[in-house]
């Protein structure tokens, strides 16, 4: 009987027997358990064929856009291009995306500013969802105390504990 060890990770097995040399196979997840090993879906994934359209197409309006703001208008016109934008565009267009999001992120910083409570606000420590601590459950000695329920720590008792145990310093 052949002893045979093998290796198992997601992506790849790796065989060792003392018979053949070692083999390694990789298997995709998305294979459907045939003998073949082939999925059930024949061609790309649709995310595979947008992905590379636009990649395309990116590419393709970039090196129109440079021969457009870069070549001269003789050129244009040898080849037989004689209707297109002003150059105005070429430097306008791109300013005016720029400026634009600068705005946005400007006016996002000022609502966030406008929207937070000023820091001596008591909205800043307590809310419609603060809990008190309940101090009411009384144990017997013995009894096993439970957990207590979750709550808000008062601010007066972390700043008892954080400056009122300070020594001084003079």
């Amino acid at each position: 009987m052949e002893d045979s060890y093998s290796v198992s990770s997601p992506r790849r097995i790796l065989s060792i027997s003392k018979k053949r040399k070692a083999s390694i196979s990789f298997q995709d997840p998305d294979d459907k358990a045939s003998g073949f090993g082939l999925s059930g879906e024949h061609g790309p994934k649709p995310s595979e064929v947008y992905g590379f359209v636009g990649s395309i197409t990116t590419v393709v309006a970039t090196v129109i856009f440079l021969v457009w703001a870069y070549v001269p208008d003789s050129w244009l016109h040898s080849i037989g291009i004689f209707y297109y934008p002003s150059r105005y565009w070429a430097l306008a267009v791109p300013t005016y995306a720029m400026v634009t999001v600068v705005l946005a992120m400007g006016f996002y910083v000022g609502i966030n500013f406008m929207s937070t409570p000023a820091p001596t606000s008591l909205n800043t420590i307590f809310d419609e969802f603060s809990r008190e601590p309940s101090s009411l459950i009384v144990f017997e000695e013995g009894d096993v105390q439970p957990i207590e329920p979750i709550s808000d720590i008062g601010i007066h008792k972390i700043n008892d504990l954080m400056f009122n145990d300070i020594p001084s310093l003079g």
